[in-house]
């Protein structure tokens, strides 16, 4: 960083638009979230439609024999959270790269924004994309973690059909399951919005567009998909909870 800026030097840095474009990103990755995991009764959302899915995953998973397609789909969604978090590992370390060598990318910023902002701007802009970054990473951390603990508890489930803790024990785990799926798409959304925030280089009118298209795209992968136009023609052949 560069320590010889006063804190109302850096302030001048960044115009109100600047700080429209930074709070509008992270208010809309909030929002978003809450959105998915808190949608109209009348509009479930596919992670929540998913949720009922992998419950009755685990009301299935007690009366299968043997259980290696369970231990399988499970070690599938495992596998799955440890490439994120180490291709997320990875973006850090060169996000954190870029802001160690700042001088060098500094010219290729202004050429596309056309100003002639100082490094400590550019380095600014690059610990935003380090933020959802790490995000990113702690949630696919501690969603593999999850999904290690689910597969404990499948484990302790009876054999017995009639052992009454059999459905018990399944519902843990798949509510267990369900957390670690919440950590993985957040993590999702992470790695999106990082994504948009490195557009704030050629200026905040890009930021802007970026997450708007950015919360555009999550809100109909979950609310306007065909994928949920499936889930939802679906839902009743459970007999377990209708939307």
């Amino acid at each position: 960083m560069t320590p010889s800026l006063t804190p109302a030097e850096i302030a001048r840095l960044f115009d109100w638009l600047d700080l429209a474009a930074l709070g509008l990103l992270f208010f809309a990755w909030m929002l978003i979230g809450w959105l998915i995991q808190n949608p109209p009764k009348s509009r479930p959302s596919v992670s929540v439609l998913m949720a009922e899915y992998r419950r009755e995953w685990m009301r299935q998973m007690v009366t299968r024999q043997p259980r290696i397609f369970d231990a399988q789909t499970l070690s599938t969604l495992r596998q799955g959270t440890s490439f994120f978090a180490s291709a997320a590992m990875l973006a850090i370390g060169a996000a954190l790269a870029a802001i160690g060598n700042a001088e060098q990318l500094v010219g290729v910023a202004n050429d596309l924004s056309l100003n002639s902002d100082p490094k400590f701007v550019f380095e600014a802009k690059l610990i935003v994309v380090l933020f959802f970054l790490t995000n990113a990473f702690l949630k696919f951390v501690w969603s593999h973690r999850l999904f290690g603990y689910c597969a404990v508890l499948m484990g302790a489930v009876p054999n017995e059909v009639d052992d009454p803790v059999s459905i018990p024990r399944a519902m843990k785990a798949a509510e267990i399951n369900i957390t670690g799926a919440r950590s993985y798409n957040q993590g999702l959304r992470s790695i999106y919005f990082a994504l948009a925030s490195t557009v704030w280089m050629i200026g905040p009118i890009g930021l802007i567009l970026a997450t708007c298209i950015t919360f555009g795209v999550l809100w109909r992968r979950d609310f306007a998909s065909r994928s949920r136009e499936a889930l939802m023609a679906l839902t009743d052949d459970m007999g377990h909870r209708k939307f």
